[in-house]
């Protein structure tokens, strides 16, 4: 249920601005989503609030992996569909989205990695490495390929035994996406989604050219030294700072390798500036598993993105910039908003 009352504070900005500054945070998707914005007065705060957090409710029950009633569980339980499964807008406009990322990575970005996420799950909370048979099974049920879209019907088959669809690694982009456009029909222009490090912004606060965003370093709980300015655009983060298990004195991250099976064992922090939510979470997942390299490659061929690529292995810690990104670094004014809190999705 949406709270009635969700403005945390408010004050002037200036003597020529009529706007004032509200803040609301709600959970939602396994993680908190904060959202800032400027308005008139209370009253279409408050009614910009509700709309967002109404928008990404109804999200989570489509897109929930966790949720056994969520639109997406019903797919999943589905396979091996019989019959082309008939989906709603959303969830077919988020799995063409991966898609077609998954293509262009050929499998280094997989939704499909459903049954992968729910053994490294328990991997962690056990600390033991997954059963090898359970492991080879989990593989046997991946696979981008085994999912069959149709544009034209907006349906979806599971071709294998056993599949299970994660959007743990699109899903909050595209919510944060949702959930300013819901803010943008109901009348608030300016504004900012944080949705654990997937961050979405439109128009600029007053005054100013964009929302200064922290870019997260390698360490936890170090605060950013660089910051983004960003103005109708999208930024995201991917890294294990927070999720991570260290197995037989190897660090395996949260995020998976589709392609081996395994979590990655080389400590990184991705940040990718996109056109959009969905765009920007997906890419920086995707950009997660590819490695610096082929990462970067991937940035440079897709539109209006830009990357920031911090590692850290044996050979000690190395960062790795797309060609566009020191144009984006803000080096003026004060700290607007702090986001710079690493993604804890897949």
């Amino acid at each position: 249920m949406v709270n009635a009352l969700l403005c945390l504070c408010a004050f002037a900005v200036g003597p020529t601005e009529s706007l004032s500054r509200f803040e609301a945070t709600q959970p939602h998707m396994g993680t908190s989503f904060e959202i800032v914005l400027y308005a008139p007065d209370s009253e279409l705060a408050n009614k910009a609030f509700r709309a967002a957090f109404t928008r990404i409710a109804e999200l989570n029950r489509v897109m929930s992996d966790y949720d056994a009633k969520s639109e997406l569980s019903k797919l999943s339980n589905s396979a091996p569909t019989s019959v082309p499964v008939e989906l709603s807008n959303d969830l077919f406009r988020v799995l063409a989205a991966a898609d077609l990322l998954s293509r262009r990575t050929e499998g280094a970005f997989d939704v499909t990695v459903g049954p992968l996420t729910k053994l490294w799950r328990r991997a962690r909370r056990r600390e033991e490495f997954p059963d090898a048979d359970l492991l080879q099974a989990a593989r046997a049920a991946t696979g981008y390929q085994n999912l069959r879209l149709d544009p034209v019907t907006k349906s979806a088959e599971l071709l294998v035994p056993n599949m299970r669809l994660d959007l743990g690694g699109i899903a909050k982009g595209y919510a944060a996406d949702e959930a300013l456009r819901a803010m943008s029909e109901a009348g608030v222009t300016r504004a900012i989604v944080n949705a654990g490090g997937d961050v979405v912004a439109s128009d600029a606060p007053p005054g100013e050219i964009g929302w200064r965003v922290g870019v997260a370093s390698l360490e936890p709980n170090t605060p950013p030294s660089r910051f983004l300015r960003l103005a109708n655009g999208a930024v995201a983060t991917s890294g294990d700072i927070w999720q991570h298990v260290e197995i037989d004195g190897i660090r395996y991250s949260h995020i998976l390798n589709p392609r081996t099976g395994l979590g990655l064992t080389i400590r990184s922090s991705v940040t990718i500036v996109a056109a959009s939510g969905i765009v920007a979470d997906s890419l920086a997942s995707a950009v997660s598993v590819l490695g610096p390299v082929d990462g970067l490659k991937l940035v440079e061929e897709t539109a209006h993105a830009e990357a920031l690529i911090l590692t850290q292995g044996a050979t000690g810690s190395e960062e790795f910039q797309s060609s566009g990104f020191r144009s984006l670094l803000a080096s003026d004014g004060a700290i607007h908003r702090d986001v710079s809190k690493s993604n804890a999705d897949e």
